[in-house]
């Protein structure tokens, strides 16, 4: 029971930073008029949020390895907590970008000891199924945060959607302070900096296979949610309503997904669950490049394929990650999101160069291309540790 409301807690807390990401998103042109400042810088201010994010996870993954998952969460939340009220008092956009990067480095810490913390707290299917939980939590805030951070503009401006995530912060590092307890394995000693770490995340053939693996996903993903406004306004006339709803239900498929992928992993462990969500992930995109431009219906069910694999697979690479690495278990962790965000990073700046050139097609053609021999790779590389963990399950 313990071990459960930990699990909630940690998915809180994550999920709480994670709204910083895109609370305010609909308040950028609010926010430009408001400080006076370029459309450009604006836009910084959410792009240097999610730098500071991205590489904090590497340098941060060694100090959890070593130093303990208290003692580098709880002063993490007390930096993202402060930097969310400078935020709401920055009166000109060069203040704000410096607290967005404070802020951005104080939310790093929290989705990498949390995914840490479950894998210290929960084993086997327990873990699987943890992950899986942790990660729907998650999936909540990419979902309402526009739509919460909307409202609280419409009533209190960018200081009341910036006053909201100061509140959250402070009431779940209150509660993360009186209910997390440090869960450093006690076969982990404290020791200093390796850069040894780093490399035998990289350079394992399961570390090279999952992070390939996510970074391909997370490019695949991000290709949706990047272009497929263009394709739905473009190809069938939708309004700004209507492609909300649209990723409403994509939201929800990936829910939906996530909230199975414990019982697939328990099923078929977490190596053959990698190869074989990864696999439905790259058949549900040759589905959408099929029937993307057939008609509105088709598309609706294909992007639904979609969310629901990409719920299947979001918690299997930590998962797998966090049982293989134990003692550089936020190392692994740290490297895998930092890989996850260049995908993230790289699909828009590959996508601006081949969807006009070759639309759908090339742009999603050459995705599954990557894809497949992304996941033809990763199979070859864990092909020993899948029948290794089929006889461990079998005896």
């Amino acid at each position: 029971m313990k071990s459960r409301f930990r699990l909630y807690v940690l998915g809180s807390c994550a999920a709480s930073v994670s709204l910083a990401q895109n609370l305010y998103v609909p308040l950028l042109p609010q926010l430009q008029g408001d400080l006076q400042t370029s459309f450009y810088l604006v836009n910084m201010t959410v792009s240097l949020f999610t730098i500071a994010l991205a590489v904090m996870q590497i340098v941060l993954g060694p100090l959890i390895d070593g130093k303990g998952r208290r003692a580098i969460l709880l002063p993490g939340m007390v930096l993202y907590a402060f930097a969310s009220v400078a935020c709401a008092f920055s009166s000109s956009v060069y203040t704000l970008l410096c607290f967005r990067v404070l802020q951005g480095i104080g939310a790093s810490v929290v989705p990498l000891v949390a995914a840490t913390m479950i894998g210290d707290l929960l084993e086997g299917k327990q873990r699987a199924s943890g992950m899986a939980t942790y990660q729907m939590i998650l999936g909540i805030a990419p979902a309402v945060g526009p739509l919460i951070g909307g409202v609280l503009g419409m009533y209190f401006g960018y200081q009341g959607a910036f006053g909201f995530l100061s509140i959250t912060a402070f009431v779940m590092l209150l509660v993360a302070a009186f209910t997390l307890p440090e869960t450093k394995p006690a076969s982990a000693k404290a020791s200093a900096f390796r850069f040894g770490y780093y490399l035998r995340v990289m350079t394992s053939k399961t570390g090279t296979a999952v992070l390939l693996l996510g970074f391909m996903l997370y490019y695949m993903f991000y290709d949706f949610i990047v272009f497929l406004p263009e394709i739905l306004t473009v190809t069938y006339k939708l309004d700004a309503k209507q492609i909300g709803a649209v990723f409403l239900m994509l939201m929800s498929a990936s829910f939906i997904g996530s909230k199975i992928s414990g019982n697939v992993q328990g099923r078929m462990g977490t190596v053959k669950s990698l190869i074989f969500t990864c696999f439905l992930a790259l058949i549900s995109l040759v589905i959408f490049i099929l029937l993307a431009k057939i008609h509105l219906a088709l598309l609706l069910i294909s992007l639904a394929i979609i969310g629901f694999t990409a719920g299947l697979t979001m918690s299997v690479p930590p998962t797998l990650l966090a049982g293989e690495f134990v003692q550089e278990r936020a190392t692994a962790i740290g490297v895998y999101n930092f890989v996850r965000y260049l995908g993230m990073a790289a699909a828009p700046i590959a996508g601006s160069l081949l969807y006009p050139r070759g639309g759908i097609i090339l742009l999603f053609g050459s995705t599954a291309i990557l894809m497949g021999i992304t996941v033809l790779f990763a199979k070859q590389r864990l092909a020993p540790r899948a029948i290794k963990q089929s006889s461990t399950t079998t005896v």
